[in-house]
């Protein structure tokens, strides 16, 4: 039951969904993973993001071990306790039904599928969407073939993850049933097209994105990289607060570095997009990074991360890691502010700057 891949109508769309029923009923697209893992409709869980844990009895990196999990792997977030650190860092622990997990290793997601849109938007001649995943994890497939992307042309199973946001610019029926998206990283892409489930996806409305205190002319942003905070300032008066994660002090095997650190002093925001794939010595390799607020010519800049939960601590490249709610929030308040389609804004050249200062102190 495979459709064309342009010109799917709303008529079309409704006839072919309704007679794909029977099909997903018998069988579930195996790419589609929400059915086989059990997830729970609005369930809070924990996605592993950083390689291998340990799930322990007790929330203390010495107790003992019930089992161990894998990237990818998905839990039960009951609650986050205080535990014992590790002798660095955070003292954040996820109680889960087999124990205890420290929570700087565990995204943490929900099970948000969605009702899939009967037809895209076409707005200035361009047709498609910004949308969110709001599933833990949803699997790609690549639909010019081979993967060029790094960070997925080698992993065992191309994913996105909870929080990122993607181009959408069509939608069909799969050979099995499963209404699809086609997914493009508008802006930064290596050329890779996928497909995957439209259920993982949330449209991003234009009313949501509206610019918050917009009347609000004196705004500043501070970021303080020996307490890993930041804050948002209007006319002097504190409005919002986050932890981050700043440069990295210390490589993988434990010396200090200097390249990753966050550069000090006065940075407006010259460069705003609402996803980016982030490619370089400075950020690494990371498909689809939402809300992301460049800062410096060497790529430095405050982004979403969906990689790590590890927030208060630096670990970055250089960048200012933030939490994806925060991230967005930053975005949606600062200057420029930026039209969701199409969902990029470039004001660099524009004397005096008119972009939001990023202020990075001590």
């Amino acid at each position: 039951m495979e459709l064309p891949e342009r010109g799917l109508t709303r008529r079309q769309f409704l006839k072919f969904s309704v007679a794909a029923m029977g099909t997903l009923a018998m069988t579930p697209w195996k790419y589609w993973s929400q059915i086989a893992s059990g997830w729970e409709e609005n369930g809070k869980y924990g996605r592993v993001c950083l390689g291998k844990v340990n799930i322990r009895v007790k929330p203390d990196p010495n107790a003992a071990t019930t089992k161990e999990i894998y990237d990818d792997a998905v839990v039960v977030w009951l609650r986050e306790v205080v535990g014992n650190s590790p002798g660095y860092g955070s003292r954040r622990w996820v109680e889960t039904p087999d124990g205890y997990i420290y929570s700087p290793r565990l995204q943490p997601v929900y099970n948000r599928p969605n009702k899939v849109v009967d037809e895209l938007p076409v707005v200035n001649g361009e047709r498609g969407m910004w949308a969110e995943v709001t599933v833990p994890y949803v699997d790609i497939i690549i639909a010019n073939p081979p993967i060029r992307t790094p960070s997925l042309k080698n992993a065992q199973y191309p994913r996105l993850y909870y929080s990122q946001v993607v181009w959408i610019d069509d939608l069909k029926i799969g050979s099995t049933g499963t209404p699809l998206y086609r997914i493009n990283q508008k802006y930064g892409t290596y050329g890779d097209i996928f497909w995957a489930s439209a259920e993982a996806f949330r449209p991003i409305t234009v009313e949501e994105m509206k610019p918050l205190s917009e009347e609000v002319e004196n705004k500043k942003i501070v970021v303080n990289v020996t307490r890993q905070t930041l804050s948002c300032y209007e006319d002097g008066r504190e409005v919002y607060f986050a932890r981050v994660s700043t440069g990295a002090k210390f490589d993988a095997y434990g010396n200090a570095v200097d390249k990753w650190s966050t550069p000090l002093g006065p940075h407006p925001i010259y460069r705003k997009l609402m996803s980016l794939h982030m490619s370089g010595q400075t950020t690494g390799d990371y498909t689809a990074v939402p809300w992301t607020c460049f800062i410096t010519g060497e790529g430095v800049a405050v982004h979403s991360t969906y990689w790590h939960n590890d927030f208060g601590i630096p670990r970055s490249h250089g960048c200012i890691n933030v939490a994806p709610d925060d991230a967005k929030w930053v975005f949606r308040w600062s200057y420029p502010y930026v039209p969701v389609y199409p969902g990029e804004l470039d004001v660099s050249k524009e004397w005096p700057p008119v972009g939001t200062v990023v202020e990075v102190v001590e």
